[in-house]
């Protein structure tokens, strides 16, 4: 098939780590990668946001990426790129007009989702939305510091009645969008994967002190990510090491305001000994860091879905994970870890170190882990349930409603 995925402010191509490139770049490299290795013509379609980036960039795994001129080329925070996603949609239709028209557009976030529905409109092209994350749940956990504009959460309730077909990752976002009022009728349920090559048991590891356990946390460095819940927790595990791996180059984390906000903690927390920042890791290392760990700690306030709990279950580490959003679904209570509350530092520390002291225990869930992320999370078998759900609104072709 020929697969428009449109990301306008998550390119597959960017350095992973900043506040706006996470989980949603690696989500759409990798099932882009994993179309691309099945033999489907896939084109990732991003704002250009650098003077000097081409046109089209062929990715070394078989898809192409495609700059489109919106806006200034240069960096714009996701939640200003709004009033630019009518000139991302005419570029679109403009660009589809030549020899490539996609069979099927693939929606990444909201905006994208706007953005497509405009394109549809003029080309007819089936459209599939996956959130990544919903304004209704970052309004209820971030209040007024929620930053995103004021009418999401109302387009976002439009989209899912427009679209042809919602991408759910996890049972709990499909609660979450029957309540909003999107039909559960027009969802289907597709986890993101987990890249089983790179993510795996056996390999180099990072140096550690064979005499310290480590515990491991990734993520960028936002507030969200809960990593201060964690350093509050060190002061309940008082015999391992924390590494936190994610944010800038660890050249610039004494300028970063969270990094810096993060080892006060520690210090304040008598726990600054333990508590190392690594700054960011290029993905094809994370694994040796994932190795040299005994437990990974997940600790978000909420998670649309989570790549990091999954590719430490790859690596064979355990989870321990706060009961939010799609770490519900990836993480077996028991079976592959544990569960708890979010922003609880006492209970997350308690979990941690009952599972540092029960060896057993942990090699259980260690193995568990790794079968579950092999069995259920390949990209292979994501983009495989893609393309049914591609095949599906493809071959229907019915117009798509206008979002007002």
């Amino acid at each position: 098939m020929r697969i428009a995925m449109i990301s306008e402010h998550a390119s597959p191509l960017a350095i992973l780590g900043g506040e706006d490139a996470g989980g949603q770049n690696t989500h759409v490299a990798e099932l882009s990668a994993a179309l691309a290795a099945a033999g489907h013509d896939v084109r990732v379609y991003t704002r250009r946001d650098a003077v000097d980036l081409p046109v089209t960039v062929r990715s070394p795994d078989g898809y192409q990426v495609v700059h489109v001129p919106a806006g200034p080329a240069e960096p714009v925070a996701k939640d200003a790129l709004l009033p630019h996603m009518k000139e991302f949609s005419r570029w679109l239709v403009d660009r589809w007009r030549g020899d490539w028209t996609p069979e099927v557009i693939h929606a990444h976030f909201w905006m994208s989702g706007l953005a497509a529905l405009a394109a549809s409109r003029q080309t007819g092209v089936p459209v599939v939305q996956t959130y990544h994350a919903l304004g209704v749940v970052k309004r209820r956990h971030q209040g007024v510091q929620d930053t995103s504009p004021a009418r999401r959460i109302g387009y976002e309730r439009e989209l899912g009645r427009a679209v042809d077909r919602v991408i759910a990752q996890c049972r709990d976002e499909v609660g979450e969008l029957v309540r909003m009022g999107v039909p559960r009728s027009r969802m289907t349920v597709v986890p993101s994967g987990v890249n089983l090559a790179t993510f795996a048991p056996l390999g180099p590891a990072a140096e550690r002190q064979d005499d310290r356990p480590r515990i491991l946390t990734v993520g960028r460095l936002v507030e969200r990510k809960g990593f201060q819940t964690v350093v509050r927790a060190m002061a309940h595990v008082p015999e391992a090491e924390c590494v936190v791996v994610g944010g800038p180059p660890a050249g610039l984390l004494e300028t970063d305001p969270y990094a810096r906000r993060l080892r006060a903690l520690a210090v304040t927390c008598g726990v600054a000994d333990r508590v190392r920042l690594v700054g960011a890791v290029p993905r094809e290392e994370m694994g040796r860091w994932y190795r040299s760990a005994d437990v990974l700690v997940a600790a978000p306030w909420y998670e649309p879905f989570g790549l990091t709990p999954l590719e430490a279950m790859a690596c064979g580490v355990p989870v321990v994970g706060t009961a939010v959003g799609g770490i519900k679904d990836t993480v077996v209570e028991g079976v592959t870890g544990d569960l708890v509350p979010a922003r609880d530092p006492c209970a997350l520390g308690a979990a941690v170190q009952r599972l540092l002291d029960d060896r057993i225990r942990r090699f259980a869930y260690a193995t568990a882990a790794r079968e579950r992320a092999r069995r259920r999370y390949s990209w292979a078998a994501t983009a495989e349930r893609l393309v049914e759900v591609y095949g599906d609104v493809a071959a229907v072709r019915r117009p798509t409603r206008v979002v007002a």
